[in-house]
C-alpha cells in the first residue's frame, strides 16, 4: 500500500490536539473526502487525541496519506506509553468511561472510521490504528 504523504506530530497539549484536527482535515480534504467523511474522521482523531493526553500521558499520532488500488484513504496511528488499557472490551463498549466523559469515546471513533485496531495492555501503553477510505 503506497504512501504518498506521512508526518508525525506530538500530542503534548491541548494546543496540540488542535493541530491534530487541523492536520488531519488537510489530509483527508487532499485525499477528495467529502465535508461528512472529513468530520467523521477529524471526530474519530480529535477524540483519539483527547484519550492520548488525558489518559495516556501524551504521546504522538502518525499521519499517513496513502493509496490502495483505486481507493484513497488517511490512516492515523495514536500511540502512548502510559497506563495502558486493563479492559479493552470494556473500554469499548458505549457508556463506559473511566475519566467522567460520555462514554463514547473508543466505540464512538470506530464506528466514524472503516477501520480501528487497538493494542494496549496494563503497563504497556496504548496504539490505536485507524484508517477511513474514500
Amino acid at each position: 500500500m503506497p504512501t504518498i504523504r506521512a508526518s508525525d506530530l506530538p500530542i503534548r497539549t491541548s494546543a496540540d490536539v488542535v493541530g491534530v484536527r487541523q492536520a488531519v482535515r488537510t489530509a483527508a480534504m487532499e485525499q477528495g473526502f467529502s465535508l461528512v467523511d472529513q468530520t467523521k474522521l477529524v471526530t474519530a482523531a480529535s477524540e483519539l487525541a483527547r484519550n492520548t493526553l488525558d489518559y495516556g500521558g501524551g504521546g504522538t499520532v502518525h499521519i499517513e496519506v496513502i493509496t490502495e488500488g483505486v481507493r484513497k484513504g488517511v490512516r492515523l496511528q495514536f500511540a502512548d506509553e502510559g497506563p495502558g488499557i486493563a479492559d479493552i472490551e470494556l473500554a469499548m463498549r458505549d457508556g463506559y468511561t473511566s475519566g467522567g466523559g460520555l462514554g463514547l469515546g473508543l466505540g464512538g471513533a470506530k464506528r466514524l472510521v472503516s477501520e480501528f485496531h487497538i493494542d494496549s495492555a496494563p503497563g504497556k501503553g496504548t496504539k490505536i490504528t485507524i484508517t477511513r477510505w474514500r
